[in-house]
């Protein structure tokens, strides 16, 4: 009898893991990191973000639901079309289950709006607007690392309680800068100060000598670049040509992170406030991770890659708890986890999408403050998510029509 009940538990259990392999598609798990590699956030997120990913199957075994794990990537250019068209033929033909990073927000919306079509799962770390999880939020779409409230809550707010109360934006002329200015902006009002105007550049430009003159005579306290990579270490680079910092002016980069600050070098990002979701050297964890990180790539992680190596990994284990990687049950199980990880501790998936955790307000060291590599930021503030990003009931996503 007792042989007989081992004997029936056994085929149980070979059967429990059959089913569980066989309600994975395709019999493998495939991801797609989509990002720009080549232009100016090839930094920000790039191949790099593509490491993290790859270093987070690996940390997971390789394998869920007894199935291996395929990272793929793809370089974007930051073009919609172009994303759009690589996000097609993944889903198409090449049996892609789900595309994260999808940094630049327009590439972010078109993707997550396909995404929604062919129900698959989206983790956007690389992308900042907030109609990720606002009017455009998708029940497949989920927004991880930060974005641009939580960006004008840190370093907007920081600046206004020090005195910046009347601004100037520099704004990259797509989704992304309208939404940085547009919250910031915002931010800036609801706390006393004024908006003394805004002035749009293309993406990529290399000249902002016009740019930075009309923030220059505006008067404003406080000079607002909402714009990324590249763009905002050129503008940071040039300003200082023009002599604006040292005329009393205060530049704000709204989003700006550690692989910029190394790109740009302590001596000219010094002093600059700035907010992010990660920071390698915060914590004893965060540290090791870092270092494991630095180990296979050469740099540390700023908050785009260590969100993309916690979206994968949080994926993954959704997976697991689905016992599928169809849409509907993984997206179900996204909702229901909390994210405990090297990136976020007790976080908490809102029912559009957006992961609430801590963020940080932090200010560049002087280069005689740093005794590390890679160890640029002085820690100011930690804010709580709740705090940082906005109360998804008043976010505007209504999955219940959808």
């Amino acid at each position: 009898m007792r042989k007989s009940l081992i004997a029936s538990t056994a085929i149980l259990l070979s059967m429990g893991t059959a089913a569980s392999a066989a309600d994975i598609s395709d019999g493998k798990v495939k991801i797609g990191i989509l990002n720009d590699q080549s232009g100016v956030y090839a930094d920000f997120g790039g191949k790099w973000s593509y490491e993290a990913a790859k270093m987070a199957v690996e940390d997971y075994g390789g394998k869920v639901a007894g199935v291996p794990v395929e990272v793929v990537t793809a370089d974007h250019q930051n073009k919609a079309d172009i994303a759009s068209n690589i996000a097609r033929q993944w889903y198409d033909t090449e049996q892609v289950d789900s595309i994260m990073e999808l940094t630049s927000s327009s590439v972010g919306l078109a993707v997550q709006a396909l995404s929604k079509e062919k129900k698959k799962i989206t983790i956007n770390t690389g992308a900042a607007t907030t109609e990720l999880t606002g009017k455009q939020c998708s029940p497949y779409g989920f927004h991880w690392a930060y974005d641009t409230h939580s960006l004008a809550v840190g370093t907007g707010g920081a600046l206004v309680k020090q005195g910046g109360d009347s601004w100037f934006f520099l704004t990259a002329d797509y989704a992304f800068g309208y939404s940085l200015e547009e919250n910031t902006s915002n931010f800036v009002k609801e706390n006393g100060g004024t908006i003394a105007g805004s002035v749009r550049h293309p993406l990529a430009t290399t000249d902002y000598s016009s740019f930075l003159l009309q923030a220059q005579s505006s008067g404003a306290k406080v000079i607002g670049l909402a714009n990324a990579g590249l763009d905002t270490a050129n503008a940071i680079k040039q300003a200082a040509e023009f002599g604006i910092v040292a005329g009393g002016q205060r530049l704000a980069a709204l989003l700006f992170t550690l692989a910029e600050v190394h790109g740009l070098g302590l001596e000219a990002a010094q002093g600059l406030t700035l907010t992010e979701g990660f920071y390698w050297n915060r914590d004893e964890e965060s540290a090791k991770f870092g270092k494991r990180y630095f180990d296979r790539t050469g740099r540390m992680p700023n908050m785009v890659q260590a969100g993309t190596y916690s979206a994968v990994t949080q994926y993954l284990k959704a997976i697991d708890k689905a016992g599928t990687d169809d849409a509907d049950a993984v997206s179900k199980a996204l909702h229901e986890m909390p994210v405990n990880d090297v990136f976020a501790k007790n976080g908490t998936v809102a029912a559009n999408g957006r992961m609430i955790h801590d963020m940080y307000l932090l200010e560049v060291k002087k280069p005689g403050e740093s005794d590390v590599a890679w160890d640029y930021f002085k820690v100011l503030a930690t804010i709580p998510g709740k705090d940082a990003f906005i109360d998804p009931a008043k976010s505007g996503c209504d999955l219940v029509s959808q």
